[in-house]
C-alpha cells in the first residue's frame, strides 16, 4: 500500500503541492458590521484562490487570546479583545499557490495609511485599530490558527472546476 501511495505521489509536481498551501484569514467584527464579507470573499475568488472552510461565529475571549498571544505584552492587547468580541467574526481558509504570501498582499499592510489603493485595507480602512480583516504572515502561523479555528472535519476537501485555468499542469 506504502508502495503504491508513493507511485501516485511521483506524479504530482511540485507546483501541484504547492496549491495546497493554506491561509487562514478572518473578517473581524468591522468588516462584518460595514457589510464587506461579500467583496473580500470575492477578491479571495477572483484571484484564483480557493475557499476550504468558512464560519460566522462570535469569538469568545479564550479563544481570541490563544489567537493573539503573541501580542499578549503589548499595552493595546486588552482592547484588542475587547473590540474583537463587538460583534461576529468571519474566519476562512483558503487554499491556492502562495496564498500565504499573495493573501498578505491582498489585504495591504496593518497600517491602513501604508496599504496600497486596491488593497482591501487600502480601499476600506483609515486606522489601525479598524482594519476589518486578518490573514496569516508564514505557514507555520497559518496551519496553528487553522487548527485553533476549525475542526479537521470542518475543511473541505474539493476540485475547483477554474483550476486548470488558474494553475498550469
Amino acid at each position: 500500500m506504502i508502495c503504491t501511495l508513493l507511485s501516485l505521489l511521483s506524479w504530482i509536481s511540485p507546483e501541484m503541492a504547492a496549491n495546497r498551501e493554506r491561509s487562514f484569514i478572518m473578517i473581524k467584527p468591522d468588516g462584518v458590521q460595514r457589510g464587506l464579507v461579500g467583496d473580500i470573499i470575492k477578491r479571495f475568488e477572483q484571484k484564483g484562490f480557493k475557499l476550504v472552510a468558512i464560519k460566522f461565529m462570535n469569538a469568545g475571549e479564550e479563544l481570541l487570546k490563544k489567537h493573539y498571544s503573541d501580542l499578549s505584552s503589548r499595552p493595546f492587547f486588552p482592547s484588542l479583545i475587547q473590540y474583537m468580541q463587538m460583534g461576529p467574526v468571519v474566519p476562512m481558509v483558503w487554499e491556492g499557490l502562495n496564498v500565504v504570501k499573495t493573501g498578505r498582499v491582498l489585504l495591504g499592510e496593518t497600517n491602513p495609511a501604508d496599504s496600497k489603493p486596491g488593497t482591501i485595507r487600502g480601499d476600506f480602512c483609515i486606522q489601525t485599530g479598524r482594519n476589518i480583516i486578518h490573514g496569516s504572515d508564514s505557514v507555520d502561523s497559518a496551519n496553528k490558527e487553522i487548527a485553533l479555528w476549525f475542526d479537521p472535519k470542518e475543511l473541505t476537501e474539493w476540485k475547483a472546476n477554474q483550476q486548470s485555468w488558474v494553475y498550469e499542469d
